[in-house]
């Protein structure tokens, strides 16, 4: 396995706790990850996770490992699928390099103007190479910003992807044109920059849907829901996700069933395209994590990204009622089936440091987190309380927080507001300079979205 924080812990986890299989994993983390350190056979950091390094790492086990499975998106992007299984023979769970849909913005907007066109919010392309003179851009996107209504009704990304950093939302990160124009330029970057995309922005409630590929069909997984916003009432900057939730349904409280079903068919839509193109055994693994806004008509795609969300992939894990490594080898071999999931409702509260997110400006004392309390409780609540190691580090037998999310607290039941319960009552236990938000999946925000769509349709 190719792991960086608590989603990668989440995906061994679930492999570890296989009823049907012994397993022994062999993993390359990105730090010294106490969850993992503690379960694999093998853990070898890499800090980078150098593609070239991750690759020497299998073929000197490759008699050994079944599969391969890669979470984090660097190396994905990077061709990590396609040296090990040229070097190793080893077969990975990840799109190959060519596959990995999340490396260009520009290319995606492309794909689905082929495709399902009407998913797209209105958008153009600026190309640095066709502006040398900036100021012939700046005129161009002022133009494109006033035909979609002004500054506030627009979105600034970057081609490529940011990892959580570069998108500009108007009213947000920008109010006015010349603030607009300023983060345009930044991502051009120069002449020999990369493009940037200027897009509408879309009013509606977002959701996360995944899939698991094994080259020739694609699986739904539950339809979940990220809190990208630092605090709570969803204000403050965007970070990588504060937590998630899915419901006892396949879909959310604020969505239908035939919501749910149209977005399988959009993402059906897309893998027979690529599909199209030679592109079938290359989408193995989680090819679409696409992020939806329904609005009051067709649902609008804001992104799409070739590998599990974080933290949207640990609210569906711990629910799954088929072994996990099944579904895996079902991936591998072009064998799988729609897998089965509990009746059963899921909350992933992050617990983050202090600094993350603009919390504070500076923190100088410890960064020592204690996680005994919250282990001892996640043994007393039989499996409905998991905990999921982040950015976070063994040394020395205590464990560190780093600069992002340290630990992600899971708790499941059979209502959202039981899941939400013990979720927090999980992070309470944690001891350490570490914040989160308290709303995740509350019943007032849940409410206001109910109430948000209502009002739309």
């Amino acid at each position: 396995m190719v792991s960086y924080g608590a989603r990668c812990a989440a995906l061994a986890d679930t492999l570890h706790r296989s009823h049907n299989y012994e397993v022994e994993l062999y993993i390359a983390d990105k730090q010294r990850n106490p969850l993992n350190a503690k379960i694999a056979k093998v853990h070898q950091v890499i800090p980078d996770l150098n593609v070239q390094q991750i690759c020497d790492l299998a073929v000197k086990h490759q008699q050994s490992i079944d599969f391969g499975i890669v979470g984090a998106e660097g190396p994905i992007i990077d061709g990590v699928r396609d040296l090990i299984e040229r070097e190793a023979g080893i077969p990975f769970i990840c799109p190959t390099k060519d596959s990995a849909i999340e490396r260009s913005k520009v290319e995606q907007r492309l794909l689905l103007s082929e495709t399902v066109p009407e998913v797209n919010p209105r958008f153009q392309i600026f190309d640095p190479k066709q502006y040398p003179p900036p100021n012939k851009a700046s005129e161009a996107a002022k133009k494109w910003i006033a035909e979609l209504g002004g500054v506030t009704k627009v979105v600034i990304k970057p081609d490529k992807p940011g990892y959580g950093k570069g998108v500009g939302v108007g009213g947000e990160h920008f109010l006015t044109t010349e603030e607009a124009m300023a983060h345009l330029l930044s991502l051009f970057g120069g002449p020999t920059g990369q493009k940037v995309i200027i897009e509408e922005k879309v009013e509606g409630e977002e959701s996360s849907f995944q899939t698991w590929c094994d080259g020739k069909s694609l699986v739904a997984m539950p339809e979940t829901r990220d809190y990208k916003r630092a605090f709570d009432g969803d204000i403050g900057p965007n970070t990588g996700g504060m937590g998630s939730y899915r419901s006892e349904e396949d879909y959310l409280p604020f969505m239908t069933r035939s919501d749910w079903e149209t977005e399988i068919e959009i993402a059906t839509k897309i893998f027979h395209r690529l599909r199209e193109s030679g592109e079938g055994s290359s989408l193995r693994g989680t090819p679409f994590y696409i992020a939806f806004i329904h609005t009051a008509g067709t649902p609008k795609i804001l992104e799409i990204n070739s590998r599990p969300g974080d933290p949207e992939i640990m609210a569906v894990l711990p629910t799954l009622e088929d072994d996990f490594v099944d579904i895996c080898f079902g991936m591998v071999n072009g064998t799988l089936k729609k897998p089965s999931f509990r009746r059963e409702a899921a909350v992933l509260t992050y617990a983050v440091p202090l600094t993350y997110g603009g919390y504070r400006e500076h923190y100088t004392g410890s960064s020592v987190v204690n996680l005994e309390q919250v282990y001892k409780l996640a043994e007393a609540h039989e499996s409905r309380l998991r905990v999921y190691p982040g950015s976070i580090e063994l040394k020395d037998n205590l464990t560190y927080t780093l600069k992002s999310r340290t630990v992600g607290v899971l708790g499941i039941g059979k209502s959202i507001e039981e899941a939400r319960d013990t979720s927090l009552k999980g992070v309470r236990h944690i001891d350490g300079p570490l914040w989160n938000r308290w709303d995740i999946a509350s019943e007032r925000h849940i409410a206001y979205c109910k109430e948000h769509m209502k009002r739309l349709r």
